[in-house]
């Protein structure tokens, strides 16, 4: 029963493709093969249209309060905007480039913080880092003493055991 259902869904699914693809690329195909063949007959289907129809409307027809609207006229009640419209060009740019030194030298104050902080870090990981050398060599002496020792106490058990051999004793 599922691969029926399967088999159907696939089905549907394939009809809905074809049935989507001619209905973005006909209507395209049709008025191609329609204007090619028009070409070959190269009569037209009808006389062409004659109209009298009427000027466009202009729009001071249309809105005439719209005509009296110009660049000039825009922001002329706002005093932050008028003062803004009317500085000149070099102050533009000196208050760019002002904008963009004062941003410059916070990016410079977050990177100086940023490599202190870093230098910080790097010095107490240098501390720890010290602090396990010196407990490594502490160990590896430690290790070296009791490898000393060890020699030391397996030299004075063979000496004893020759001693108790020599008295009779047979071992284990």
């Amino acid at each position: 029963m599922s691969r029926r259902s399967g088999t159907c869904l696939r089905l549907c699914l394939v009809i809905f493709a074809v049935v989507s693809a001619l209905g973005v690329c006909g209507p395209a195909l049709y008025w191609r093969f329609k204007t090619t063949l028009r070409l070959g007959d190269s009569k037209p289907s009808c006389p062409p249209c004659i109209c009298d129809c009427p000027p466009p409307l202009s729009l001071l027809k249309i809105a005439p309060g719209l005509a009296n609207l110009s660049v000039t006229d825009c922001g002329t009640n706002d005093p932050d905007l008028k003062q803004e419209m009317e500085k000149q060009f070099v102050d533009l740019l000196t208050e760019e480039l002002k904008l963009q030194e004062a941003v410059s030298e916070e990016h410079a104050r977050h990177m100086n913080i940023t490599f202190g902080e870093a230098k910080r870090v790097a010095s107490q990981y240098q501390r720890e880092a010290e602090k396990c050398i010196a407990a490594t060599e502490t160990c590896e002496e430690a290790r070296e003493r009791a490898e000393a020792l060890l020699i030391k106490e397996r030299k004075v058990t063979t000496l004893w055991e020759q001693r108790a051999r020599q008295m009779g004793w047979e071992g284990e």
